[in-house]
């Protein structure tokens, strides 16, 4: 009778434990392998994150703005020549962007490093040897930027903040093309250095503010340069031959030193005035801050800039 009882009881505790899950090896792999965000890079890399990053590193300040619209925080930045946000101004600085100091790095314990792609994966097999997580976002293009907003809002957890203001860039740039008459205007875009002119493509900054106009750039087609892809070789009896009835220039120098070198150039060589564009006086020069480093959540200004520049009589004069 008392073996009966014990067998009872017995069998009682177990479907308790059966059904509150206690002892299940299943509910404790699961509670093991518990994670925050389960993330694909810019890289196709991947990463899985335990937990809300709360030292985050980045290694561009462009990412800085993007990462606080979808409630991100920074312990660490580069180093910049643009003006740092107050929401940023105290953040440890980590060297140049072009050549990050790894000691100052991890002096702020990361986290979550943000690597720019295309410049900072080469941090990667160090912060993979300190176990320290990083994500390769790219940032340049108007793709990118959509991207890098849905990478960072995975990261802080906050992806209705990233669909929203995604959604309103879109809009506000539909709204802009919408406003362009139906015409095709052909145009050329000039990177200029102290080495000389570059022809940018579709890829660049400037052509793909052009391209969400309707702009026609000449330059579909060329070859891009062995180590740029998003520029191709210029040549005048080239640019000639295309006869763009519109010319932007962009620079990383001094605005009014590049103007005064392109019209020493213009005045020095007649062939130019065979250009529609220098002909009719078609010639603008576009702010770095838009065309030159990637305006970011900012590309409906840069597409409205543009717009001014073409059509002032719709858009007014761009300033």
């Amino acid at each position: 009778m008392k073996n009966k009882l014990l067998l009872c009881a017995l069998s009682a505790f177990l479907a308790v434990a059966a059904a509150s899950g206690c002892g299940s090896p299943v509910a404790t792999e699961q509670n093991q392998t518990a994670e925050f965000a389960k993330v694909t890079d810019g890289a196709g890399r991947t990463v899985i994150i335990d937990k809300k990053p709360e030292r985050i590193v980045v290694t561009s300040a462009s990412f800085l703005e993007p990462l606080h619209a979808v409630g991100g925080t920074v312990v660490g930045r580069p180093a910049s020549k643009t003006p740092t946000p107050d929401y940023a101004k105290d953040a440890a600085e980590i060297g140049a962007v072009y050549q990050i100091d790894t000691e100052k790095l991890f002096a702020c314990a990361p986290d979550l490093v943000i690597v720019n792609k295309g410049m900072n994966e080469k941090l990667l097999p160090l912060l993979e040897q300190n176990n320290v997580p990083a994500l390769v976002v790219p940032l340049k293009s108007y793709d990118d930027v959509k991207e890098e907003l849905k990478i960072l809002a995975a990261v802080t957890g906050e992806g209705e903040k990233a669909d929203k203001l995604i959604a309103d860039m879109d809009d506000r740039i539909k709204a802009v093309a919408d406003k362009i008459p139906k015409e095709e205007r052909r145009v050329a875009v000039l990177h200029s250095t102290a080495q000389g002119l570059s022809v940018q493509l579709e890829g660049s900054i400037a052509g793909t503010v052009a391209k969400m106009l309707g702009l026609k750039n000449v330059a579909d087609g060329m070859t891009p340069m062995e180590k740029n892809p998003d520029a191709a070789p210029y040549s005048l009896e080239t640019l000639t031959e295309q006869n763009p009835e519109i010319i932007f220039v962009t620079s990383m120098g001094n605005i009014e030193d590049i103007k005064a070198n392109m019209e020493k150039m213009l005045a020095e060589n007649p062939a130019w005035q065979a250009v529609p564009a220098v002909k009719n006086n078609k010639l603008y020069y576009l702010p770095q801050e838009y065309f030159l480093f990637s305006p970011g959540i900012h590309y409906p200004e840069a597409a409205e800039y543009m717009a001014k520049l073409i059509y002032p009589e719709i858009f007014g004069d761009a300033k």
